[in-house]
């Protein structure tokens, strides 16, 4: 395997292993940002842009927008990517104690994940609470950097029928354990410890699990790696690396950054929110555009939305559509569904594939079987509220939606290398 797709794999996992929830994926965004110079943009404050500079603003710590602006432009170049991967969120009043012997932590599911790999992992706890201070109250992020919990299963002896499908019930079979005997109130006795505050500094939290298995790079040539959080921290992860990479020409290049996606997107700071709209609105409010300019540039635009797709998987070949079998490192995913859950259409595909033409990247179709009832992403939700040409692309990966997923070792490279030749445009 060459070392380009090792050290481009590497590169991710580094990046996974630091974003536990999207809270720690925007601040990593963030702070590669500030390193490249883009200046920050508050959304209480008034825009001050200018053209030959590079921007970001943020929304709820989850989501965020970063942006070049050339000296001279007739549209924007856009990709947009989700922060969010399906995990367990904590309740309030999280920990309680089951038969007087162990105390356990008490979670919801955040969106539509695979329930059995979960089990007899180390997981921890992560994301943001807030602080009351003396004049004010402090959001910070939060890390608890050590195996603290597992959902254990039931050994096989005392369930016989185990291996012959279970219907997990979250509320009964999934609450990990924390700790033997009654340690009530343990965690935000840690987040305090953890942030040096007090506890009853802590108002409110948004806490989430996250799987501490040590992402991998494996098989007799390394051509695949294991990890959590593949979807979409890889689009994430490739986007960013692109719009860092290259120098627009001729039009605005923007990546996006939402929340929520994995719950259907409808927050303030989800993909059918207002974000993009007001910033697009914004940008060209400072930049002194009239409503012909916006309605130009607009027609003149076209968007990646880049969310992963299935691969062939060996033991289940007949899920997969019968001609259409995309593999792992066979290149960017461009997916198309007829009732448009994806937005690719003739045009959009066109455009695309002219450009990876153009710098030898290989691509493979994604269509899902006829059969199979198939999920939806960011950009026809995106289209509700700011309606450019659209294309759905993404890395073939395995175990969607598991604690632990499986890619191509050289499809990041492949994801990079695309998206710098659509913001080159």
């Amino acid at each position: 395997m060459d070392n380009k797709f090792i050290d481009s794999t590497q590169s991710l996992i580094n990046f996974i292993k630091a974003s536990p929830t999207c809270f720690q994926a925007v601040e990593e965004i963030e702070k590669t940002l500030k390193e490249a110079g883009f200046l920050h943009l508050e959304e209480n404050t008034r825009f001050n842009i200018k053209e030959g500079k590079s921007y970001y603003i943020k929304r709820n710590s989850s989501s965020l927008i970063a942006f070049k602006i050339p000296e001279s432009y007739k549209g924007f170049s856009i990709i947009a990517s989700h922060t969010d991967s399906p995990t367990f969120k904590l309740k309030n009043n999280c920990e309680f104690v089951k038969d007087e012997k162990y105390t356990v932590v008490n979670t919801e599911g955040y969106g539509g994940m695979l329930l059995a790999p979960w089990f007899d992992r180390p997981l921890s706890i992560a994301g943001r609470v807030f602080i009351k201070q003396e004049n004010e109250v402090e959001e910070k992020l939060v890390k608890i950097d050590k195996d603290l919990l597992t959902i254990v299963n039931l050994a096989i002896h005392q369930n016989r029928d185990a291996n012959k499908g279970i219907e997990y019930k979250k509320q009964v079979d999934m609450l990990p354990i924390l700790s033997l005997g009654n340690k009530k109130g343990a965690i935000n006795s840690l987040i305090a410890e953890t942030l040096n505050v007090k506890e009853d500094q802590i108002l409110s939290s948004d806490l989430f699990l996250y799987n501490r298995t040590e992402a991998s790079i494996w098989g007799l040539d390394n051509e695949m790696y294991s990890s959590p959080r593949i979807d979409d921290l890889q689009g994430v992860y490739t986007s960013l690396n692109a719009l860092i990479n290259t120098e627009p020409s001729s039009y605005i290049n923007m990546a996006l950054f939402l929340d929520n996606e994995e719950v259907g997107s409808g927050t303030k700071q989800g993909a059918l929110s207002d974000f993009l709209k007001i910033t697009i609105d914004r940008i060209a409010n400072s930049l002194k555009w009239d409503v012909e300019d916006k309605a130009i540039y607009q027609a003149n635009s076209f968007m990646v939305s880049s969310d992963n797709g299935h691969a062939l998987h060996p033991n289940y070949s007949q899920v997969n559509d019968v001609v259409n079998k995309p593999v792992l490192n066979g290149g960017v995913l461009i997916k198309h569904s007829a009732n448009q859950k994806y937005t690719t259409d003739a045009a959009s595909e066109a455009l695309f594939k002219f450009i990876l033409d153009k710098e030898g990247i290989p691509y493979q179709e994604f269509v899902n079987n006829s059969d199979v009832l198939g999920g939806s992403t960011l950009g026809n939700l995106i289209s509700r509220s700011y309606s450019i040409s659209t294309i759905d692309i993404g890395a073939a990966q395995l175990a969607m939606h598991s604690p632990y997923e499986t890619g191509g070792t050289m499809d990041t490279f492949y994801l990079i290398k695309a998206m710098e030749a659509f913001y080159r445009r």
